[in-house]
């Protein structure tokens, strides 16, 4: 199976898309690792106004987020946590998933945390 390069994320050389997808693609093969269901991962979410939406189809998840505009961080915490919300965790549970997938994505790969 292909994987996502693990090469740094810089905010001067990749563009918030491109940040978004990268971190997106860590968030879900950690979750895939940790045996939780990756959601899907797309921007900006189709309801105007909204900075993160999650909609299912079935056993599908999709979580749409905002990116223009926010704090890069702010970005990362809703794509954690829109796979807690799709594989319907809480408790402790919850609190460990978001802990692995907030190592999955350390502070020394985000380079910065303003979104363009």
């Amino acid at each position: 199976m292909w994987s996502m390069p693990k090469s740094p994320i810089t905010p001067a050389t990749d563009t918030p898309a491109v940040r978004f997808a990268a971190i997106a693609g860590r968030i879900a093969e950690r979750a895939r690792v940790l045996g939780l269901r990756a959601p899907g991962f797309k921007t900006p979410p189709r309801r105007p106004g909204f900075d993160r939406t999650i909609r299912r189809v079935g056993r599908d998840t999709v979580v749409s987020v905002r990116v223009k505009g926010r704090p890069f961080g702010a970005v990362i915490a809703d794509l954690i946590e829109g796979v807690v919300v799709a594989n319907e965790l809480t408790g402790v549970e919850a609190s460990r998933a978001r802990s692995e997938l907030w190592e999955a994505v350390s502070s020394a790969e985000l380079g910065g945390t303003a979104a363009a």
